[in-house]
């Protein structure tokens, strides 16, 4: 247990100090946050509910993206640069070393999603009750696992170049079309109907839902399981493959 702590806390640091997790996953949220809440306003919406709903998007974007970049980049990074060879003489088990960055990756959600709600808060003054906050905190924490699944998935690649380069496409893309960035009902029906079938919705929907005082739709639920064991099996499989080449 203090081996795994003592990786979980490690990791966390490595997270804290990386400047390209500082810009992607707080700075570009908050500033989105910002230009969509108070630039590029409309009097077509409530401006209240969409404050809120707005912030329960960008944390989902936050979290979502270092789940898929920071995590899989890192892992290429380190196999590339032999740490993994390293770590394979030294008596830390595979279990400890990914279970490390499991448990300081959720650490680091969770300190994301509480400065993004305090900006929330502090820009708009987007106000809910204490279990919508804890509800839609839990539901960004726990929807985040498919993603994270995902980033073992770009962290099988050979090469930090191609592995960046995927990951920043499909976490744009899974934003755009997941309803993120803007609401599905403002895209061309064909380019919706792809959205609602995206992990990326099913995951900002259910924080939509907790904030106007709904719990989240089973299919919302069963998609996210659906991706998550679909991103593992598809990471096993190939990790499996690398060790026999």
């Amino acid at each position: 247990m203090s081996m795994l702590l003592a990786q979980s806390r490690v990791e966390m640091l490595r997270m804290a100090r990386n400047v390209y997790f500082v810009f992607w996953s707080l700075l570009m949220p908050v500033v989105f946050y910002v230009l969509y809440t108070r630039i590029f306003t409309t009097n077509a919406v409530d401006a209240k509910e969409w404050n809120a709903h707005y912030l329960m998007s960008m944390t989902c974007f936050s979290v979502m993206g270092s789940s898929i970049m920071t995590l899989g980049i890192r892992l290429v990074q380190e196999r590339v640069h032999g740490w993994v060879t390293y770590l394979r003489v030294t008596p830390l088990p595979d279990s400890i070393y990914f279970g490390g960055k499991m448990i300081g990756q959720t650490a680091i959600h969770l300190c994301s999603i509480i400065i993004i709600f305090a900006s929330g808060y502090l820009i708009n003054g987007v106000s809910l009750t204490a279990s919508q906050w804890i509800d839609s905190a839990l539901w960004i924490l726990a929807g985040s696992l498919p993603f994270l699944a995902l980033g073992t998935c770009i962290g099988t690649f050979r090469r930090v170049d191609t592995a960046s380069g995927l990951s920043n496409a499909l976490y744009l893309s899974l934003a755009l079309l997941g309803g993120m960035w803007m609401p599905l009902d403002v895209m061309p029906s064909w380019l919706a109907q792809i959205g609602t079938w995206l992990p990326s919705h099913s995951y900002g929907n259910g924080a939509w839902v907790i904030i106007i005082g709904g719990v989240p739709e089973l299919r919302d639920i069963l998609l996210l399981a659906a991706y998550l064991g679909a991103f593992m099996l598809l990471s096993t499989y190939i990790r499996s493959k690398q060790k026999e080449a």
